[in-house]
């Protein structure tokens, strides 16, 4: 079953001949260790601890965050840069890494915020989402994954403040780099204690061609390994929408935030209906006991699924 969404899902996208469609480079997306995730989480938890109890822009934390994760990638062999930008009196960071190899006019991205608000950690928001792309990251060295096209990824700052970061790096790319940009993948909130499996609805404003296609492959996914998923409109909350407002398709999931799961999705997907899917929404208690390991190996899962097939 695996293998027949893996290709149907490379063929919708490229509209690539079966024999021209990277169908064993789709199939080989690893089964991402979701305790390698969770040492991460306990990385950030780590940090927030030292560092007043959060992660938040400006702050110390966030910059420990951004150096921590930017040693992992340049191990492994990313190209890493580190963009500073200011906000609120403050100076904020994103982190930009890029795998080595695959045509530079053809970039796929991933990307999720690092920072936490100041009330807390910010381990489920979004640290759930910060590391599961490092994780898959770091699986596409172990695997010696060479995809056709160019793969990067964003840890973006001030998210929590309006997007600060993403839009910042969006704003910095000449109108030939956003054009090389072919896909943005976003993630954030993987997670979430009481999870649903939502997938960024590609009919959200501004429609964007090729956006369909992610909605559709990241669908696969789930349904790959079983999971019943429903579209979500995010309303531009999330750092999508820097990429969506210059015409490139996006794309991503997410497990809730304050909203109430309702009890139809209670028989879905397990969990109490009635209650948010995370009552530590932008809360001191986002910590890590306050991730669903089930959602967050489930969602890690999906994004190299989805990645493995997009970029091959």
């Amino acid at each position: 079953m695996r293998i027949l969404i893996a290709l149907a899902a490379a063929l919708m996208v490229t509209g690539a001949t079966t024999a021209q469609a990277s169908a064993p480079a789709a199939l080989a997306a690893p089964n991402i260790n979701v305790a390698n995730v969770q040492a991460h989480l306990n990385q950030f938890q780590s940090i927030a601890n030292a560092n007043g109890g959060n992660r938040a822009h400006g702050r110390p934390g966030y910059l420990a965050s951004i150096n921590w994760v930017k040693s992992k990638l340049d191990a492994a062999g990313f190209t890493t840069r580190v963009q500073s930008f200011t906000y609120g009196g403050a100076t904020g960071y994103n982190l930009i890494a890029d795998y080595p190899g695959g045509d530079l006019n053809n970039v796929v991205m991933l990307g999720g915020h690092l920072d936490s608000v100041t009330a807390g950690p910010g381990i489920n928001d979004n640290g759930t989402g910060s590391a599961s792309i490092l994780e898959v990251a770091l699986q596409m060295k172990a695997t010696n994954f060479q995809p056709t096209k160019h793969v990067r990824f964003g840890w973006w700052g001030a998210e929590e403040l309006g997007l600060r970061g993403s839009r910042a790096y969006v704003s910095s790319l000449s109108a030939t780099e956003k054009s090389r940009i072919k896909a943005y993948l976003n993630f954030d909130m993987t997670g979430s204690p009481n999870p649903g499996y939502f997938v960024y609805d590609a009919a959200e404003p501004p429609t964007v061609p090729g956006a369909l296609a992610l909605q559709q492959r990241l669908q696969a996914g789930f349904t790959s390994i079983g999971v019943q998923t429903e579209l979500t409109k995010v309303n531009g909350r999330s750092d999508h929408a820097a990429f969506a407002q210059e015409g490139i398709a996006t794309g991503g999931t997410f497990t809730g935030a304050e909203q109430t799961k309702t009890t139809a999705q209670a028989r879905k997907w397990g969990g109490t209906a009635g209650q948010a899917y995370d009552r530590c929404y932008h809360r001191s208690c986002d910590t890590t006991s306050n991730v669903n390991v089930t959602a967050l190996d489930r969602n890690a899962d999906v994004i190299a699924y989805a990645l493995w097939a997009t970029a091959a």
